[in-house]
């Protein structure tokens, strides 16, 4: 896999989302209190935009009448029937075992360090002789 940069941290607060263009394919990527996470922007139910959904929790009950939310802004709907994917994981909550988004990695790295970048440039030393400037190779 290739890596393409997203955008600086500071332009994604958290809670945020960025939508992008990579190799074709559309992506979203989710600041969830500065974790981040990228999903194909793609329903597998019937290609709905993800990235257009709402982000919601999670509510469970161990009886009638009382339940508990938890992991608040994780599970994302699809904006077209409300199928819930894991933000995290990809994985439905629809249909587990069988359904889930593609997820993609995504990393946070200092400016400093991507422009170093995999390539060298040639130096030469650079001499200066009365009225000639002279490089040694």
């Amino acid at each position: 896999m290739t890596r393409h940069i997203v955008c600086a941290v500071k332009d994604l607060p958290a809670g945020q989302r960025q939508m992008l263009w990579v190799r074709g394919r559309e992506i979203v990527v989710f600041n969830h209190g500065g974790e981040f996470f990228a999903l194909l922007n793609k329903c597998p139910h019937e290609g709905g935009r993800l990235g257009c959904g709402k982000l919601v929790g999670l509510v469970e009950s161990s009886e009638p009448g009382t339940y508990r939310y938890s992991r608040r802004g994780e599970l994302l709907k699809c904006p077209w029937h409300g199928w819930e994917f894991d933000i995290r994981t990809g994985q439905s909550w629809c249909d587990p075992s069988k359904i889930k988004t593609k997820t993609y990695p995504v990393a946070v790295e200092a400016g400093t360090e991507l422009t170093k970048g995999p390539y060298v440039l040639e130096k030469f030393d650079v001499l200066i002789e009365q009225d000639y400037v002279l490089i040694e190779v």
